[in-house]
Formats: structure tokens, C-alpha cells, sequence
């Protein structure tokens, strides 16, 4: 594979459309994409990562909420998740600690521990306000779109993207 993608001159766009706490989704990012991503060039993947999966939203009095297929905390896991990216802007930054996370015993409980671990110049502190606050929402609300605008709609998840 390495060698194919040093051939490639710009990598097409690759998003991963997936659910913090589906146990498919968490095998495909942990033992597929992590390790790809080890053994390949930085340059050879071009990866976005969209937290939302089989969620659903709706606008209560003008406020997004969401419900999500593993319940609350899968919901609050995608929110992390989003937050962190937001937060971080680089996927070399962010792609080990959701690694952490989704390879961890909690995705909710664990960011202060994965960020010392991975990224300790990040701070949790801007992360929680995002997740607790308007931000957070947008964020959320931006990937129910991305994934509602999927053309074939996707069938399960991870749902992954190829050159369209």
C-alpha cells in the first residue's frame, strides 16, 4: 500500500462517517485506521472524521438535541470527540487521542488522561466548554448534516468514502 500511495501526487479525501461507542466503528479506528496511519507518510491520508453515525436531531424551541443509537453517552462520546477536533484543527494532533479514547475502557471518561498521554499543550478545559456549550452543538448539528447529505444515504457504520 505504501508504495501505491507514493505514487499519488494529492490523496483524495477520506471521511469516516462513525459512533463513538459502536463496537464496529471502534475495532475499524483502533486496529485498521490507527495502524494504517502508523505505517503510511502523513501525506499519503487525507482523513476526516465525522462523529455522528446513526444519530438523530431534532430543533426543540430552536435548540439542536440529539439521540443516538447507544444512548446518552455515545452521544456525549461524539461531542467529545467533535470538540477535541475542533479543538486540536490537526488530525496528527487529535487522531491519537480519539485512538486513546475509542481503544480505552470509557470514550467519556478518559480525555484528560489521553490528552496528557497524547497532547498535553491541548487543553481539556476549552474542550468541556465545547462540549457544554454552544459550540459543541454546532459542531454536532454541522456532522448530522455531512451525514444526512450522504448520497447513496449510508446503510451502517463506520461508513467510509472513497473518491466519492
Amino acid at each position: 500500500a505504501e508504495s501505491h500511495c507514493a505514487n499519488l501526487s494529492h490523496p483524495t479525501a477520506a471521511p469516516v462517517y462513525y459512533e463513538s461507542l459502536c463496537p464496529a466503528c471502534r475495532e475499524f479506528l483502533v486496529q485498521e485506521l490507527f495502524t494504517t496511519w502508523l505505517l503510511l507518510p502523513p501525506e499519503a491520508l487525507d482523513i476526516t472524521l465525522v462523529p455522528y453515525g446513526n444519530a438523530e436531531e431534532k430543533n426543540v424551541s430552536g435548540k439542536w438535541q440529539f439521540q443516538c443509537q447507544h444512548g446518552p453517552e455515545e452521544c456525549l462520546g461524539n461531542m467529545i470527540e467533535a470538540c477535541l477536533m475542533h479543538e486540536a484543527k490537526n488530525f496528527s494532533t487529535y487522531f491519537p487521542i480519539i485512538f486513546c479514547l475509542e481503544s480505552g475502557s470509557s470514550v467519556t471518561k478518559n480525555l484528560e488522561a489521553c490528552l496528557q498521554i497524547y497532547a498535553p499543550q491541548l487543553d481539556g478545559g476549552r474542550i468541556a466548554a465545547c462540549v457544554q456549550g454552544d459550540v459543541g452543538t454546532a459542531l454536532m448539528h454541522h456532522n448530522a448534516q455531512l451525514t444526512e447529505a450522504l448520497d447513496p444515504p449510508h446503510q451502517y457504520v463506520p461508513w467510509i468514502v472513497i473518491n466519492g
